[in-house]
């Protein structure tokens, strides 16, 4: 059936905004599909549409192309005599050298001009309504059409077309925000941003740029979903002498349906999780529930306890995944190690905490965020040498920054962290501590055995105090004994539970407290978990804000860059040829806290490997 045979056989209250005088010759882009669906109407000089066409696919989240015309073949699209109810009666705006000149209700005096322009329709996110309403949420729209916004963030740019992405907010009250995105999925897609809208660089709710404010309530959660009104941002963009748009909240009915409509790709498997990664700013983040069951394996894998030290009594649930979800998002990181609990010897450090931490590192540079190391001052000659021969056995493939930290005050705390000591640019927006020896309540760093050995320590502690303070910079600690930075968290049942725990216990807390057998096995497991998230379909279209191509992992060498037998072999040993001790045991051998590498530390680092190869 053709299009306007489709519209023909409608009810004259479904025939909304555009009747199409001839039979138009669509090059469909996609699938036909029963039902009308809202698109937009961009119209462009026929010499800009194959760049529009690859802008569209660049950018298929707020601009999902349905069809085209080709050059010539359309007639006049006028208005119906039925009204859009949802959103008024529809009209076009005109651009010129890309200003907005004004509103018609008519292109009919284009007729001539018409001929030579190129006709595409967009999908509208207007469904969004029906997954309102599926989780009982009463509509909450202004008298005109909900407000959209133009944020920081910028679509990929093809020849003329430069603008940034254009977003529609909804505030969902916090205990549907789960259900309220499922839902979605399955009608306009899922969501580009949960939380604070300063993080798309939106300044006030109440001021969209386009339509009316929808008002928040108390316990409503801002949710942003990408907007075809971006297609408005571009044709301006392009400074073209002549183009038509939609305007904003008209829309044509057409039984066009993008061929990779959410409803097409939801799988039981690809249903969204949400999680709370930052409350200041508040921001939310989502991943499939297939990834997040991986990563809760891993953090099962991780919770043994060789040492029979009581560490299950430790376990923060999903903390390994809030903490994975929050490194994903990072820009920057600073990794810092080190427990010197072999005080009697050069060098005090132990082994494990250093490959962990490069493991981390490493994978980090390979999804190419900032990575820097910070360490005490006395070890940083050792750490260069670490990080040196890493890079030259394969371990690690670039360099990172290794810095230290003498302070003495928050002010130089705050200072060391935030670039000109301003609190809004933090040089970091992620702090990691694994196996870092963690300062407590009396001011002592303790060892397992209660020595104090904080004459070898820096007060790297008041970084993550330091952090606590800052908008937009999350922490988080990995330790295997409760002693360790970060594991302030836990710090109660580390003196009900843990041997001595009432003196060594840390007291300066992490956000997430990534608790496991063995620290470096969580700063593997940290590195996997980040695998297995910008594997995922829905994490990574929802890190990149629905924008740009997709990043495959085959493509970005990530596989490389995970940990392996092999490598922490190689590793481990490079800590041996440098005198550092095993934890447990104070062996310069292959091993770390007593437990052999060839038979124990091989078969965890080969479990996390099996969970995260399993194709996402």
């Amino acid at each position: 059936m053709t299009f306007l045979h489709y519209l023909k056989s409608c009810p004259p209250s479904a025939v909304r905004s555009l009747i199409l005088q001839k039979k138009p010759d669509i090059r469909n882009m996609s699938s036909m599909a029963g039902g009308l669906r809202p698109a937009s109407v961009v119209v462009l000089h026929r010499s800009l549409a194959p760049a529009f066409e690859k802008f569209c696919q660049a950018n298929s989240g707020p601009l999902p192309l349905l069809g085209r015309s080709e050059p010539g073949k359309w007639t006049l699209p006028t208005l119906g005599t039925a009204p859009d109810t949802r959103m008024g009666c529809p009209q076009f705006q005109k651009y010129e050298f890309g200003a907005c000149t004004g509103s018609l209700v008519s292109l009919e005096e284009y007729s001539e001009q018409l001929k030579d322009m190129v006709t595409f329709f967009l999908g509208c996110s207007f469904s969004l309504e029906g997954a309102l309403e599926k989780v009982g949420l009463l509509r909450r729209d202004p008298a005109g059409h909900v407000g959209a916004y133009k944020t920081a963030v910028p679509c990929v740019h093809i020849a003329g077309f430069c603008c940034p992405l254009v977003v529609t907010m909804r505030p969902i009250p916090k205990d549907k925000l789960e259900r309220l995105v499922q839902a979605s999925c399955s009608t306009v897609g899922q969501p580009i941003h949960i939380g604070d809208p300063e993080l798309l660089g939106i300044k006030d709710l109440s001021k969209p740029d386009y339509g009316d404010p929808v008002v928040c309530q108390p316990g409503d959660v801002p949710v942003f979903w990408p907007s075809q009104l971006t297609s408005l941002e571009a044709v301006s963009s392009c400074q073209t002498p002549l183009a038509f748009t939609s305007a904003p909240g008209c829309t044509v009915m057409t039984d066009l349906k993008d061929m990779e409509s959410p409803a097409n790709r939801l799988t039981p498997e690809g249903i969204p999780e949400v999680h709370l990664i930052s409350q200041n700013p508040l921001h939310y983040s989502i991943t499939s529930a297939s990834a997040a069951r991986k990563i809760r394996e891993l953090e099962t894998i991780i919770a043994v306890d060789p040492g029979n030290r009581g560490i299950g009594h430790l376990l923060c649930k999903d903390d390994l995944l809030r903490a994975s979800l929050s490194l994903s998002h990072a820009h920057s990181v600073l990794i810092t190690t080190g427990f010197p609990t072999h005080f009697k010897h050069e060098p005090p450090e132990e082994t494990d905490g250093p490959p962990g931490a490069i493991a981390l590192a490493t994978f980090l540079q390979a999804l190419e965020k900032g990575v820097s190391m910070i360490v005490d001052q006395r070890a940083l000659s050792l750490f260069e040498k670490l990080v040196e021969e890493a890079i030259e056995q394969g371990v690690m493939k670039t360099q990172t920054p290794i810095l230290t930290y003498q302070g003495g005050s928050a002010e130089a705390a705050q200072a060391f962290l935030c670039e000109s000591r301003d609190p809004k640019s933090p040089r970091f927006d992620h702090l990691v501590a694994i196996e870092r020896t963690g300062r407590a309540a009396d001011g002592g760093h303790y060892n397992a055995r209660k020595v104090d050995i904080r004459h070898l320590v820096d007060p790297i502690d008041d970084l993550f105090l330091a952090a606590q303070k800052i908008p937009g910079v999350s922490s988080t600690g990995v330790g295997d004994g409760g002693n360790e930075l970060g594991m302030g968290k836990v710090k109660e049942a580390v003196k009900r539970h843990i041997r001595n725990g009432d003196v060594i216990a840390c007291d300066v807390e992490a956000d997430f407290a990534v608790i496991a057998g063995v620290s470096n096995w969580g700063g593997y497991a940290l590195a996997c978990a980040l695998y297995i998230l910008n594997s995922c379909e829905v994490h990574e279209r929802y890190l990149r804000k629905a924008v740009g191509p997709s990043r495959a992992p085959g493509e970005q060498n990530w596989t490389q860059a995970l940990p392996s037998i092999t490598k922490e072999e190689k590793m481990l040993g490079i800590l041996v040829r440098h005198k550092v001790r095993s934890g447990v045991s104070g062996i310069v051998g292959m091993e770390v806290d007593g437990l052999p590498f060839h038979s124990t530390h091989t078969q965890i680092i080969q479990k996390l490997l099996d969970v995260t190869s399993v194709s996402m």
